[in-house]
């Protein structure tokens, strides 16, 4: 049968059992030999049900599942279970939480619930914000989480005072979460790998769901991660992991690039198949690319091979400042789209978030569409973040900070000093919030206001709570929530622009809609309880994916950065801001080894982008602190150009790891004879030729 798989990707699909490592470099296929594979495991008499694919991403995830049922062209009774790493603990946890002290409904904090509790918490703690901010708290606790230290571990690991002051918060945050019954995000997988550690029968029941495990971007796996895959394959070692070491690009987030090179040495007897046939860029890009990587040492052997003939050269433009940069680049992208290139096959893309300033404010001189990926997620908006909180507390009632959100909002009577003196009833009792609710007539400092609005309040809970208990459909419930508390009305008083009032308003009728496709989707598999909804919220609202493709489906130029392009495709890229201190990453410069080798492997990723068309540029000189200081070109330009080890790379390299370590003046750069180009060297244009850096 012609099933359009080449050899490699054959031989990856056919192989059924026993550990396999799929290295899938750029452009090979990866998702078309996964799902190849799991529909021939199928064809094979292996039951749909007893089949787990493991992702990053729900975009990934819902791909996977659509394209193997294309291949297996029936209506199947079961289907495998393909799901992102979180989904997947969300529901290891609904089944044995309770053996780790939370209840099986327990609630997913959000971001912003998040910095509510370590608001609270650094408060009792008596840490003013300027010392440590609840933002910096949450970021040293997920830094923790994700390396899976716990509270009781952190204070042995912490190096600076504000690190000390945020594991005497760890401890009191996370006993927040546990005694509101919630998680947060990075719970999942730390609170899975201590359920399989702590109680083996769990692991043991979770283990034989399955038969065969399929893992996605393995090189994106953090510890947690990993030692979740070992325990549930550890038995039938029927585990297939497919990546590419040359795109491990988020250590930065705990992903450990160890994982996919040591796979062999932790699963012996390991199979590996290389996809190198590439199906996306054409074969200069592809040279250059190769070119660029294989500076990398502790990596897997691959070298990338076009499907495509021909192919213009790439092409490497220097240009005076940064202004000059964004005017160039963006006068010669608003020439392609005269010519008739759709602005949505073109893309720029950048290593920092204040790259694309200059670059935005041009595309809008000349009147060009663009996107800049990585806005306001639809979940971070005040009516979405307000509807959810209610909803949060007909589902968990425990959940005090969705429920000071909204005990107010709308007004209701209850205002600070209302909130106070309930608020100094619990504690004293010991109780959640919500139970001291009923007592509010008794505690004799509220007023008759207040008194009715925490009774309304608890009314129009527990009336949501016994309709969804009768079986009223979800998005009925919803709607008739929000009408209930006059939620217009608040969006009308608070805002008084009609077209801002509209926007809000449409926001939440986007939200009754997502209940409503929920609901729809959940016939099938009658999985239509609030909970479950509220679970979906929190799993998509911290994966951009969703709201990354509504952005890359208008016909736009694309602005985003190194790290969110990856997985994505145009036919024509730009590459800007190619400077030692931007790409490298000044951090990386100073550190060198490990991080710089995922610097070229981000460099890497960014090439192989491009389908038809690469252009990379610099500025020879850039605004610092208010003031114009010569550049570096990045290392990653010599490397491309075959000439890392010539002396103007050599002296380029030196300079920059003196400015960095703040030791250089950064002196103006001076013109250097013209570097001999190879056969496939990318054409330098723009001001001349490589500057070569002075000492």
């Amino acid at each position: 049968m012609d099933d359009g798989l080449n050899p490699p990707q054959r031989e990856a699909v056919n192989t059924l059992s026993g550990p396999l490592l799929v290295l899938a470099g750029a452009g090979t296929g990866k998702t078309r030999v996964v799902t190849f594979r799991i529909a021939n495991l199928i064809r094979h008499g292996i039951a749909p049900s007893r089949i787990l694919a493991v992702t990053f991403t729900n975009k990934a995830a819902g791909e996977m599942q659509e394209r193997a049922g294309h291949l297996l062209g029936k209506k199947l009774k079961e289907k495998p279970e393909i799901s992102t790493f979180h989904s997947l603990c969300v529901r290891v946890l609904r089944r044995h939480a309770e053996r780790l002290g939370y209840p099986k409904g327990f609630a997913i904090y959000d971001r912003g619930d998040q910095e509510s509790t370590a608001r609270a918490v650094l408060r009792e703690i008596h840490v003013p914000s300027e010392v440590l901010r609840p933002g910096d708290l949450l970021a040293i606790i997920g830094r923790w989480k994700t390396a899976s230290i716990r509270p009781a571990e952190a204070e042995n690991v912490a190096e600076t005072d504000k690190e000390h002051l945020a594991a005497m918060a760890y401890r009191r945050y996370q006993n927040a979460l546990k005694a509101a019954g919630c998680v947060d995000f990075d719970d999942l997988l730390l609170l899975t790998e201590e359920l399989f550690r702590e109680h083996p029968e769990a692991r043991v029941a979770e283990a034989r769901r399955f038969d065969h495990l399929l893992v996605d971007e393995y090189q994106d796996t953090n510890g947690a991660q990993y030692r979740i895959i070992k325990a549930l394959a550890g038995e039938h070692r029927n585990l297939c992991v497919v990546g590419d070491d040359d795109q491990s690009i988020y250590g930065w987030r705990g992903a450990e690039v160890t994982h996919i090179l040591g796979f062999k040495n932790d699963w012996p007897g390991a199979k590996v198949v290389r996809l190198e046939d590439n199906y996306r860029s054409v074969g200069p890009i592809l040279e250059l690319a190769n070119r660029l990587i294989a500076y990398n040492k502790n990596r897997y052997d691959k070298v990338l091979r076009s499907s495509r003939e021909g192919g213009d050269k790439p092409r490497i433009n220097q240009y005076a400042d940064e202004e000059t940069e964004a005017a160039t680049v963006v006068d010669e992208i608003a020439s392609l789209i005269a010519g008739g290139v759709q602005p949505k096959d073109i893309a720029i893309l950048f290593r920092t978030n204040e790259q694309p300033r200059a670059f935005e404010a041009e595309l809008r001189r000349v009147k060009v569409p663009y996107t800049l990926i990585g806005g306001m997620s639809f979940y971070d908006r005040k009516e979405v973040r307000d509807v959810l909180s209610y909803l949060k507390v007909v589902a968990n009632p425990k959940d005090e900070v969705s429920l000071l959100r909204v005990i107010n909002t709308p007004a209701r009577g209850l205002g600070r000093g209302a909130v106070e003196a309930l608020m100094k009833r619990a504690t004293g009792d010991g109780v959640p919030l919500w139970d001291v609710l009923p007592l509010a007539k008794s505690l004799g400092e509220l007023s008759q206001p207040a008194v009715d609005g925490a009774f309304g309040f608890l009314s129009l809970i527990r009336k949501t709570q016994k309709r969804l208990e009768a079986g009223d459909p979800l998005v009925d419930v919803v709607r008739d929530l929000i009408d209930e508390v006059n939620y217009r009305q608040e969006i009308d008083r608070n805002y008084k622009e009609p077209a801002d009032r509209d926007a809000r308003w449409n926001t939440v009728e986007e939200l009754v809609n997502s209940v409503g496709q929920y609901a729809e989707r959940g016939k099938k598999t009658k999985a239509k309880t609030l909970q479950g909804y509220l679970d979906d919220v929190a799993l998509n609202a911290r994966d951009d994916s969703d709201d990354k493709e509504n952005q890359l489906s208008r016909n736009a130029v694309v602005l985003m950065t190194l790290h969110a392009a990856k997985g994505l495709e145009f036919p024509h890229v730009y590459m800007v801001g190619m400077e030692e201190g931007l790409l490298p990453h000044r951090r990386s410069v100073t550190a060198d080894g490990a991080a710089i080798d995922e610097e070229r492997r981000l460099c890497y990723v960014g090439v192989t982008r491009a389908q038809d068309r690469l252009t990379l540029s610099l500025a020879l000189e850039r605004f610092k602190w208010g003031r114009k200081k010569p550049t570096i070109p990045s290392r990653f330009l010599f490397e491309l150009n075959g000439k890392a080890d010539n002396p103007q790379a050599m002296k380029a390299l030196e300079r920059a790891k003196k400015e960095f370590a703040g030791e250089g003046q950064g002196p103006a750069a001076k013109k250097g004879r013209p570097t001999t180009k190879s056969k496939t060297s990318p054409t330098v244009q723009g001001t001349g030729k490589l500057k070569r850096p002075s000492r």
